[in-house]
């Protein structure tokens, strides 16, 4: 058996990746916009015709990158410890943002980037708050978690649908590029969460996880606020 001292030590690493994790999300988000890289804008803008393989390619890297999308599943399945539990709030997210992506795209609708990722920022806000019983607390009761995963994962949808939308895809084929894109989004978020539930769920076994469950979903929260600041100073200043 591992002696305290050195579950202790693994639940510290654990708890310094996670943080290392939340500063990369915020870097991440400012220098890639959404995992939309140089050569993935080249692509888009020059982008002809039925495109399958390249657009799910692309719907995957996206969400691989996307780590504002990541950080709000984290929170979603931190307490979440039945496989059914972490397959339906998953599932809700799945939905949502399934929705308002090919609504927002194929209906173009014009939804301000900087708002929609303030709001996919105050998603994680949100979720860390929860998490710490912020609005039992506060406010004597919890909003609808089903309900609330649904409605925000309508917002990370249109986040997904304005980054499209700024490369004015050609309608050729624009309905199979853009089920090809959920499809791959779909298939990045499943393999990051693939990861992310092994990682929690190795960690669920040492003393360190109740301890620094806390601390864990502060740090969500705070990158939370700084994703919405970011955004919100973005905006104010177009």
């Amino acid at each position: 058996m591992p002696s305290k001292q050195f579950t202790h030590r693994l639940g510290l690493i654990f708890v310094f990746r996670s943080g290392l994790l939340l500063l990369l999300a915020l870097v991440s988000t400012m220098a890639f916009a959404h995992g939309v890289d140089d050569n993935t804008r080249s692509f888009l803008e020059q982008n002809t015709g039925v495109q399958f393989i390249p657009f799910l390619y692309i719907g995957a890297k996206h969400m691989l990158t996307g780590y504002d999308h990541l950080l709000f599943l984290v929170g979603v399945i931190f307490f979440l410890y039945r496989s059914r539990d972490v397959l339906l709030y998953v599932t809700m997210f799945t939905i949502g943002h399934s929705i308002t992506l090919l609504w927002g795209v194929l209906g173009n609708i014009q939804v301000n980037a900087h708002l929609i990722d303030a709001i996919i920022g105050l998603s994680v806000v949100y979720k860390g708050f929860d998490n710490l019983g912020g609005f039992k607390r506060l406010l004597g009761w919890q909003p609808n978690t089903r309900w609330a995963v649904l409605i925000f994962g309508l917002f990370h949808g249109f986040g997904l649908a304005t980054k499209l939308q700024e490369f004015q895809l050609p309608e050729e084929g624009l309905l199979t590029n853009l089920l090809a894109f959920n499809i791959g989004v779909e298939l990045g978020q499943f393999a990051a969460l693939a990861f992310i539930l092994i990682a929690i769920n190795f960690w669920r076994r040492l003393p360190s996880y109740e301890r620094f469950a806390t601390l864990t979903n502060t740090l969500l929260m705070s990158a939370g606020f700084i994703l919405m600041g970011y955004q919100l100073t973005g905006f104010a200043v177009l």
